[in-house]
């Protein structure tokens, strides 16, 4: 399903051509200004990120990363939620993350409808083009405080800052609400591995907590996008194991404030 899809933005009517001579406009007629390419340039890269996507293997060989949440009980995704995406207009990484979301979109189908981004960097025609897809933009700067309301939903974070997972585990903190949670960004394992413990207890907290609780595959490594997915895996919460854990894990709920933290990695509400 995925492989099919157009990603084509409304078709726009140019006056004065002949009946057959309609055709979207391209970036060759429009011209590049503050704010990257026009709309209509950065869904044709789009869409040639998408093909190299599919054309690389890349998308194949990721199917089993992303199916894996599926492979058990867990309820499949009923709506995503995309932060951190950036520049993708100008940056080829950000778009080939895009281009990996929309195949991800397809391959779950999740209607983009369904499907909300936010990052303060998006200028004006990168807000177009995603509305141009059908997606939708969050208002405000939420610093991943999103609960699910009992609903399946994907979060996709790649390379995103380790304050937003904290934050969205934080709002999420029950077995029943963080098994609605299927989590793409950077691995948990990788943190873990990186971060002296003492700074991921007292940091992050409650990516500390989890994972005893949380299953993980990696994408799968490929040299056309080593910068682009590196250290990206799919994350999952099992209800039974997060059942195992102490029950003591889940009395400590406190908003996490990080006032100790000298390296945030993400933009606080109101600094955008």
């Amino acid at each position: 399903a995925a492989a099919a899809g157009g990603w084509r933005a409304r078709r726009r009517r140019r006056r004065g051509r002949g009946r057959g001579e309609e055709k979207e406009e391209d970036d060759d007629e429009e011209e590049e200004g503050e704010d990257g390419p026009g709309t209509e340039a950065v869904l044709r890269r789009l869409r040639e990120a998408r093909d190299d996507l599919l054309s690389s293997g890349f998308w194949a060989a990721s199917a089993g990363a992303v199916r894996a949440p599926l492979s058990g009980t867990a309820e499949p995704p009923a709506r995503c939620v995309c932060y951190g995406l950036g520049r993708f207009g100008r940056c080829p990484a950000a778009r080939y993350q895009l281009a990996f979301l929309l195949l991800l979109l397809d391959e779950l189908r999740v209607p983009p409808a369904r499907c909300a981004l936010f990052d303060p960097a998006f200028s004006a025609r990168e807000a177009a083009a995603l509305r141009a897809l059908g997606l939708c933009l969050l208002p405000e700067n939420e610093e991943g405080k999103r609960g699910v309301d009992g609903a399946a939903t994907l979060f996709y974070m790649v390379h995103c800052g380790k304050a937003l997972y904290n934050n969205l585990l934080w709002s999420n903190w029950s077995p029943a609400a963080l098994s609605k949670l299927v989590i793409i960004g950077n691995s948990f394992r990788g943190i873990e591995e990186r971060l002296l413990s003492r700074i991921l207890e007292r940091d992050y907290s409650y990516i500390a907590k989890v994972l005893k609780g949380v299953e993980e595959v990696a994408l799968p490594s490929h040299p056309r996008y080593l910068d682009t997915f590196n250290d990206t895996s799919v994350h999952w919460f099992p209800l039974d194991k997060l059942q195992e854990l102490s029950p003591e894990v889940w009395d400590f709920v406190e908003e996490p404030m990080y006032q100790d933290c000298e390296d945030l990695e993400i933009i606080r509400k109101g600094e955008e």
